[in-house]
């Protein structure tokens, strides 16, 4: 079984976990994947919106019921978790909405939100909402991507085409990260 085949048959499940534990690199895989008409993208971009839902709902109700695992507990004394309380307190919606977004926050942020009495109602409204804007719109950039990528260099292999888009992506992360710290050390304190 090629690649291409592993994909057609079991691409959309692949998004989802891989959504699900990693985040926008399977997002984006998806939406090139789609791009290169190895599944269609409606699948792709389902994929990574439930994906994120259910990453994110797992996270919130361990917070919310199961204090004692491992993963609550990193959470709790991870260094940004006072950055993502300071930030519920202030603007709870928004917060929970656009989470996904900030660099560096993402595995904590529903975990210290399950823990700090948001309604389970509330997070499932603002949090499918946002995987919804968060899935479609990564993957979306990931056709895209793959569109940009056939434009300038013409057709090329499916592996060359993931090499390109695994070190665009890993440039992009590096750019985030470093602008993220800049941004961080340079920028006042969260009330």
């Amino acid at each position: 079984m090629s690649i291409g085949d592993f994909i057609t048959g079991y691409g959309p499940v692949a998004v989802l976990l891989g959504v699900v534990f990693e985040g926008e690199t399977a997002a984006f895989l998806g939406g090139l994947f789609s791009h290169r008409g190895l599944m269609p993208y409606w699948e792709a971009a389902a994929a990574a919106v439930f994906g994120s839902w259910i990453g994110d709902q797992t996270l919130f109700y361990a917070g919310r019921y199961a204090d004692r695992f491992p993963i609550v507990n990193r959470a709790m004394h991870a260094k940004h978790a006072e950055r993502v309380k300071a930030l519920l307190l202030v603007h709870p919606d928004a917060f929970i909405f656009s989470f996904r977004f900030i660099f560096g926050l993402r595995t904590i942020s529903p975990v210290i939100i399950g823990l700090s009495g948001v309604s389970p109602l509330r997070f499932f409204i603002i949090n499918l909402a946002a995987a919804l804007v968060w899935g479609v719109g990564v993957t979306m950039a990931g056709y895209l991507f793959g569109n940009a990528i056939e434009t300038a260099f013409g057709h090329l292999g499916l592996y060359t085409d993931l090499v390109v888009a695994l070190v665009i992506v890993g440039i992009i992360w590096a750019l985030v990260a470093y602008v993220s710290h800049k941004t961080k050390t340079h920028s006042p304190k969260v009330p």
